[in-house]
Parts: C-alpha cells; structure tokens; sequence
C-alpha cells in the first residue's frame, strides 16, 4: 500500500442532527468533544471511491459506533480506526493480524492518493489548543470557524483550521497548515446526498498545495455512493 485529513474525514462530514441545540455558543473544546461523540453513535455501511486523475480506489466505509473501518481490495487490506474519548488509535489490518500506525508513517499515501494516515487518524481532534475564530457561510451551512494548533508530537500540520456545522455537527471545511503556517492542504464538501432519509456526503474534494503559493498541485476526489 502506498504512503493523505479523509476517509476518516468522509465520515465525519456524514450529516447528523443538532449537536448543540441547548447552547448558542459553546466553546472551541465542546464543538470537538461533540464532533467526537457524534461518531460513536452512528452506523454506517456504505461504499465509496478515492479518485485522482485517472487513479480509482474503490473502498467499503463501515462504522459500529466508535470503530470504523476502510476495507480495500486489490490487495485485500483494511484501515481500521478505533475513535477513543482521549485518542485515537489508527490500525492495519492484513492477512497476518493488526498493527498499529506509527506517527513516523503518517506522512505515507493510502494507495497512491492524496489520503494520508495521520488524515485518517483524526489526531487533530483531540489537540489540546484550539479556540473559535468566528463564525462563517459555507455552501448556504452556518459554520463554526475553529483554528487548532499542533502540540509538541510529529505532524505535517502545524495548524489546521475547521468549519464545523453548527445544526449537524459535520466539518464543511478544512485547511491544514505547515509549521510556517503556508496552507498546504485543504478539504471541502463539493455536494451531499439523501440516503434512507438522512443526509451523506456525496463528494469532498482534497487538494494539495504549493507551500507559499495557492498553486493547487493535485486534486483528490472522494465520492460516497447511493445505494
């Protein structure tokens, strides 16, 4: 499997119901507590696809409550991440048994794309220093606008910034930051979907920058399926 924030982040951009209904402005630390537990309570079964250029990875996306797993085929292989109230632990399932996913590997492509394993890992979720920027409009969604820093642990980001929905919960937006704070990722939900009365991702489109620049060196697509 070749060596980027997203299959996990196709997940949490899954639509729910309101996080926050009882509490106009909560702080940065429970909009991600919220996030967090919000995913603990879903279960998911759906089938997907990442796409660059002419590059296709099929994938199945199957959450039961806190454990989610990105089964592959072609070789046969599975990410399974385990979303804990204090960490996250981020697995790789093959024929010989489960082995966890050093930090030193994070910075390693899922087959070829631009789907890393520290974005699948959702390690920024549980970064310590985070505060509200503000709020903000994306795509007709009211968004809470959060900025996270990284604390003193290997990370390609040194800070990510996220638009998280205020009615559903769901990351609309995110843009991740090298340690010179150059934006040299960034996330965004392109459409959305109904299935059996609920609302999914359709599609999310990542893509990676020139540092310094707004250059977009490639586009990675990850598309969810209707049944």
């Amino acid at each position: 499997m070749a060596g980027r924030l997203a299959l996990a982040i196709a997940l949490l951009l899954l639509v729910a119901g309101p996080v926050w209904a009882a509490q106009v402005t909560p702080s940065a630390r429970e909009i991600l507590d919220g996030v967090r537990a919000r995913q603990t309570q879903q279960q998911v079964d759906l089938h997907g696809q990442l796409r660059q250029e002419a590059t296709v990875v099929p994938f199945q996306l199957v959450e039961e409550g806190p454990l989610v797993r990105y089964i592959f085929s072609d070789p046969p292989e599975t990410l399974q991440l385990q979303i804990g109230e204090n960490e996250s632990r981020l697995e790789l399932v093959t024929e010989s048994g489960a082995e966890k996913v050093k930090p030193a590997d994070f910075d390693q492509k899922v087959r070829g794309t631009d789907v890393t394993y520290e974005d699948l890992a959702l390690k920024f979720l549980y970064w310590p220093n985070a505060q509200i920027l503000g709020t903000d409009d994306i795509r007709t969604r009211k968004c809470w606008k959060l900025q996270l820093r990284a604390p003193n642990q290997r990370s390609q980001y040194g800070s990510i910034i996220l638009w998280v929905d205020k009615n559903g919960g769901a990351l609309m937006r995110m843009e991740g930051y090298n340690p010179d704070g150059q934006l040299i990722r960034r996330f965004e939900v392109v459409a959305a979907q109904k299935i059996d009365n609920r609302w999914f991702l359709k599609r999310m489109r990542i893509e990676a920058l020139q540092p310094g620049t707004k250059h977009v060196l490639s586009r990675t697509y990850l598309e969810i399926k209707d049944k």
